[in-house]
């Protein structure tokens, strides 16, 4: 059978149009009949709503654990964004690779697949597993239904690689993050009347100083590994209100708490439920019992901060400067990996810098890193069969 380029595997998938809000159905199945074509079985994990899924496959023996390498599908919008090429053709310029997802991170997914033909070919004592997941990019909503399969193996793989673009550094930490949307319900009058209303616009102003407040107090807790060394807590959007001559009845406001891995946002978030109870609620309820405040998770992915263990150190070993290790500002789905049991390395093709904008791309120098470590990971793992 034939083999396809790097380059030719990196512009199929680039031409499917995975924005997140968009089935990556077509995709998956490339990638499942282009492993069928290599005699490589996989299994799809479907969304619920049946317009997307996760796909998990395994390389080599399956009586022993094995490393997982992981990437998403989806790719963030392009709207507004002003391209000098279409983002979803490949284009070469000056030994960059034009299109949206080629950072973040079809390069890595199309790297791996190139690999396959030599992979399928050596003999292993440990597996390799594929998994691809979905909505990454709007809050990693894809892979706990893969890791829900992923759990019922018979033996839980050894470490997980998730090829996120970071210039082929390995990353061992980063921040955990709550998306959260507040909902106030007030009482709508005549503003000559105001006191005869509730605003919810001023309520939703009461909550946000308090969000504020909470923020301050988590700048106390540092930890320098991190940029910057502090959990984060801000408000990103906010609607309210009908006309200035009208009490608004209706305000809603999202925001978000991004944690250091050793802080828990669910306490902070239930006081903050509990003071609304008791501080805010009772006033609003005096002039109308019809008023509310309903807080709900729009998203939600833990914090990542991996431990060195056996398996993790080996596979350092393989990286450029294997001392060196980060922590990267961005999430990931490697919290979830590593809450699973799976020791988990953030490390593939690409820089974030190039992700989410215009002209994003990927340099073939970064490509040509990627292969390379992909036969020494190679290599290591033929290796381990005469141990």
């Amino acid at each position: 059978m034939s083999k396809l380029s790097r380059r030719q595997l990196l512009a199929d998938l680039v031409a499917f149009d995975t924005v997140s809000r968009h089935s990556n159905l077509a995709l998956i199945d490339y990638v499942k009949r282009y492993l069928a074509d290599w005699g490589i079985s996989s299994q799809l994990i479907p969304a619920a709503s049946g317009e997307k899924a996760c796909l998990l496959a395994v390389i080599g023996p399956e009586n022993c654990a094995g490393i997982v390498l992981s990437g998403h599908t989806d790719v963030v919008p392009v709207e507004g964004q002003r391209w000098q090429s279409d983002p979803f053709v490949l284009t070469e310029r000056d030994g960059r690779l034009y299109g949206r997802g080629t950072a973040d991170m079809k390069g890595w997914l199309a790297a791996v697949l190139a690999w396959i033909p030599q992979l399928v070919a050596t003999p292993l004592r440990m597996p390799v597993w594929l998994a691809l997941s979905y909505d990454e990019e709007v809050g990693c909503k894809g892979v706990p239904d893969l890791l829900a399969v992923m759990d019922k193996l018979p033996l839980r793989p050894a470490a997980c690689i998730v090829g996120e673009p970071t210039e082929m550094r390995p990353i061992f930490g980063h921040k955990g993050k709550i998306a959260m949307r507040c909902d106030i319900t007030g009482h709508a009058s005549h503003s000559a009347y105001a006191p005869q209303g509730v605003n919810a616009i001023e309520y939703a102003v009461r909550i946000i100083q308090r969000l504020m407040a909470l923020a301050e107090e988590l700048r106390q807790q540092q930890n320098l590994a991190f940029d910057p060394p502090f959990s984060t807590v801000q408000t990103g959007l906010i609607n309210g209100g009908e006309a200035l001559n009208i009490v608004p009845a209706h305000c809603q406001f999202d925001f978000e708490i991004r944690t250091l891995p050793d802080v828990d946002a669910e306490p902070l978030l239930a006081a903050l439920e509990q003071w609304c109870a008791a501080e805010l609620l009772p006033e609003m309820t005096a002039i109308s019992a019809g008023c509310a405040i309903k807080f709900s998770r729009l998203s939600h992915y833990p914090g990542l901060e991996t431990h060195s263990d056996e398996t993790i150190g080996a596979l350092l070993t393989l990286l450029p400067e294997p001392e060196n290790l980060h922590t990267v500002a961005f999430g990931t789905e490697g919290g979830l990996f590593q809450q699973h049991g799976m020791p988990t390395l953030i490390c593939g093709p690409g820089s974030m810098a190039q992700g989410h904008k215009a002209d994003e791309f990927i340099s073939l120098d970064q490509l040509n890193a990627c292969d390379a470590f992909l036969l020494r990971l190679q290599s290591w793992l033929q290796a381990q069969r005469n141990d």
